[in-house]
C-alpha cells in the first residue's frame, strides 16, 4: 500500500486573521479619506446648489429674480448647450451668460459671432480676463477686483440713475469705445459697463459681480431696481448656464491630461524615467561570479538555532519548525538504517527499513512521527522534538 504525504500548510501563505491585523491600519486610512472626501463634496454640493439657477430657491439662486420677471411680462427660458444660446440671440432677446468663464475660447468666439448684430442685449456675469475678450472685444477686465461691495452709480445709464446704490463690486472692466457707459465705479473703474453693439440697436453689458441676481441679496439696496431694468429690457429672457458636459462643444476643444500638463513636466517625468532604469541596471551588473565573503566575527550554531527558533515562534509557525525537525531527523536516519539519502523523505524506503532496525523496540507509529500532522500547540511541538531525539537515540544504540 502506497502512502502519499501532504506537506503541511506553510507559514508563508497568511490567513485572514494576519491579513487583517497587517492591513488594518491602511483600510482605516483609507475609510478615514473617503468618509473625509464625502463630507468635502455634500458641504461644497450645499454650498454651491443652484448657484444662478433661476429655477432655484436656494440663497445663491435665482429664482426671486425670475418670478419678479414673470410678473412684468418678461418669459425666463432656461438653457445649457451652445447651440441653445447661440439660436436664442435675437431683437426681442435678452441673452444672460451666468459664467462666462466656463466656455472654451472657441466657444467663446462661436457665442460672440452668434450675437453680435443680432439687435438684443448680452449680459455678462463676472466675465473675467479668460473670457472678456472674446466675448465683448474692446472691453479689458482688471485682475484686481474691487474691495467694495455696494457702490454708486456716478454715471449716466438711466437704469443704474432709477436703480441707485446696488451690490455690483466684483471684477472691473474698462473700455476704448467711445458710447460705453462705466457705472459704479471702484478706484475709477467700471463694475458695470454698457458697451453698444456696431448695428446700434443692440448692446453688451457685463456686470462685475452676480450679487444682485442672488435670492438673499436682492432685496438690498437698488439690487432688485437694477436686476430688473438690465434683464427686462425685451419680452424673452434665455437664461445660459455653461455646463462643461455640453454635446454642442466642438470635440477640437477637448483636451486629454497630457495635454494641460506643461511640457517641462513631462521631459522631467522622462527624465526620471531614464535615471531609474540606469540605476536599476547599475545595480543589477554583477562583476563576475559571486564570492563568498568570510564574516568579520564567528556565529555559533547554538546562536543560530536559537535565532531561527524565535523567528519560527514569532511567525507562530509550528507547521514550519516541525517540517525542519522531521527532516533533518529523517535525513540523519537514513544512512543509519541502509537507506541512501535521495529516499530518506520517501515512506515507502525509509519506514520498512526502520521497523527491521528497531524489531518492535522503538516508538508504536514510527510514520505518524516522521510523517505526521503539524502539532497543534507548542507543548505538542516540544513532545515531538523529544519523540525525535529518543527515536534516533533508539537507532544509533548498538
Amino acid at each position: 500500500m502506497t502512502t502519499e504525504v501532504t506537506s503541511p500548510p506553510t507559514s508563508a501563505s497568511p490567513t485572514a486573521r494576519q491579513l487583517w491585523t497587517r492591513g488594518r491600519g491602511v483600510a482605516f486610512a483609507l475609510v478615514l479619506l473617503v468618509v473625509a472626501a464625502v463630507a468635502i463634496a455634500v458641504v461644497r454640493s450645499d454650498a454651491r446648489h443652484g448657484r444662478l439657477d433661476p429655477h432655484s430657491a436656494d440663497p445663491l439662486g435665482s429664482r426671486a429674480v425670475a418670478e419678479l420677471l414673470a410678473d412684468r411680462g418678461v418669459d425666463t427660458r432656461v438653457v445649457t448647450t451652445l447651440a441653445e444660446a447661440a439660436d436664442a440671440a435675437g431683437p426681442d432677446t435678452t441673452l444672460l451668460v451666468a459664467v462666462p468663464d466656463l466656455l472654451t475660447p472657441r466657444r467663446q468666439t462661436q457665442l460672440h459671432a452668434a450675437t453680435e448684430g443680432s439687435g438684443g442685449r448680452t449680459v455678462l456675469v463676472a466675465s473675467g480676463i479668460a473670457s472678456v475678450e472674446r466675448l465683448a472685444p474692446g472691453v479689458t477686465a482688471d485682475p484686481a477686483n474691487s474691495l467694495d461691495s455696494t457702490l454708486e452709480p456716478d454715471c449716466g445709464l438711466p437704469a443704474a440713475v432709477r436703480a441707485g446704490s446696488a451690490d455690483t463690486g466684483g471684477i472691473r472692466y474698462s473700455s476704448d469705445h467711445p458710447d460705453a457707459d462705466e457705472c459704479y465705479r471702484s478706484h475709477r473703474l467700471a463694475t458695470l459697463l454698457r458697451v453698444p453693439d456696431s448695428s446700434g440697436a443692440g448692446d453688451t453689458v457685463l456686470l462685475g459681480a452676480p450679487d444682485i441676481l442672488y435670492n438673499d441679496r436682492l432685496d438690498k439696496h437698488g439690487n432688485a431696481s437694477l436686476a430688473l431694468q438690465l434683464l427686462g429690457s425685451r419680452p424673452h429672457l434665455v437664461w445660459y448656464l455653461p455646463s462643461p458636459a455640453d454635446a454642442s462643444a466642438v470635440t477640437e476643444d477637448e483636451k486629454s491630461f497630457f495635454d494641460l500638463l506643461p511640457s517641462g513636466w513631462l521631459w522631467g517625468t522622462l527624465q526620471l524615467f531614464v535615471a531609474a532604469a540606469v540605476a536599476a541596471l547599475w545595480r543589477a551588473r554583477r562583476l563576475g561570479p559571486l564570492v563568498p565573503e568570510r564574516l568579520p566575527v564567528a556565529i555559533r550554531a547554538s546562536e543560530t538555532v536559537e535565532g531561527r527558533a524565535r523567528l519560527y515562534r514569532k511567525a507562530d509557525a509550528r507547521d514550519r519548525a516541525a517540517l525542519a525537525l522531521r527532516s533533518a531527523t529523517r535525513i540523519r536516519l537514513a544512512p543509519l538504517v541502509g537507506v541512501p539519502g535521495t529516499q530518506a523523505h520517501s515512506p515507502e524506503a525509509l519506514l520498512p527499513a526502520l521497523s527491521a532496525r528497531l524489531d518492535g523496540d522503538g516508538p508504536s507509529s514510527p510514520h505518524t512521527l516522521l510523517f505526521g500532522p503539524p502539532p497543534g500547540d507548542d507543548a505538542a511541538l516540544i513532545r515531538l522534538a523529544d519523540q525525535l531525539d529518543a527515536l534516533e537515540r533508539q537507532v544509533r544504540r548498538p
